[in-house]
């Protein structure tokens, strides 16, 4: 029994670590349409699944801002791991603190590819080498490509196309300031906000993450896109 139990965990791991190292460079390749673990798990037991596909030409700039200034603010800087931050919240936890959160765009793009959402050491531990390894294979706009299609922003809502018309009855590319800020605020506790209804908190948050988009710059120089006809005046 424990020598079955043993072989399981080997087998296991071994597919955690071979199946990123398989796909990561299949995913560099345009075109090809991931998904996330969230969402094989809704397809496996049946339960809807809202997810329409979108290039990031096609999503308003300023969602793409305003998410990378919510989540990331030093993606276009970093190799996958925001070091600085990391370290802060383990020291943080070994003080006994409460910590915040220290995941950055590769590390939550890693993490809905390949790993679970529960948290815990272990996953985190997890999602290190896999967000380098995914930074260094996916350039930024690809992943944050990837990122903006497979991140769940309700029960069954995938990716930002399926989220602007479910939340503001319009495609990505039309979203304005304020309903991208609110989206991107939205992403870490999507199925307790909703951005088209938001709290008061929600909307505090929200015009911060807009002003901070509103000044991004250079921050946010590493997505830049040649905007299409329909995201030009975005």
């Amino acid at each position: 029994m424990l020598r079955r139990a043993f072989g399981l965990l080997i087998v296991t791991l071994v597919v955690l670590i071979a199946l990123p190292l398989a796909l990561v460079p299949v995913y560099a390749i345009p075109g090809i349409r991931p998904i996330s673990t969230l969402m094989l798990g809704d397809y496996i037991t049946f339960k809807a699944v809202n997810r329409d596909w979108v290039d990031l030409e096609d999503i308003a700039p300023v969602l793409v801002h305003s998410v990378m200034m919510s989540e990331d603010g030093q993606y276009c800087f970093h190799g996958g791991v925001d070091w600085r931050e990391l370290n802060a919240v383990i020291d943080s936890t070994l003080e006994g603190e409460e910590t915040r959160g220290a995941s950055t765009i590769p590390m939550q793009t890693a993490k809905n590819l390949f790993l679970w959402n529960s948290r815990s050491f272990v996953r985190k531990g997890l999602e290190v080498p896999l967000a380098v390894y995914t930074n260094f294979f996916l350039s930024k706009k690809r992943l944050i490509e990837i990122y903006l299609n497979i991140a769940e922003w309700g029960d069954g809502i995938y990716g930002i196309e399926a989220a602007a018309w479910h939340y503001f009855n319009k495609p990505a590319f039309a979203l304005t300031g304020r309903e991208a800020a609110l989206l991107a605020v939205t992403l870490p506790s999507p199925r307790k906000r909703n951005p088209a209804k938001p709290s008061r908190g929600l909307s505090r948050l929200a015009g911060t993450v807009a002003a901070r988009a509103q000044r991004s710059g250079d921050y946010v120089d590493c997505v830049a896109v040649t905007p299409n006809k329909r995201t030009a005046g975005q």
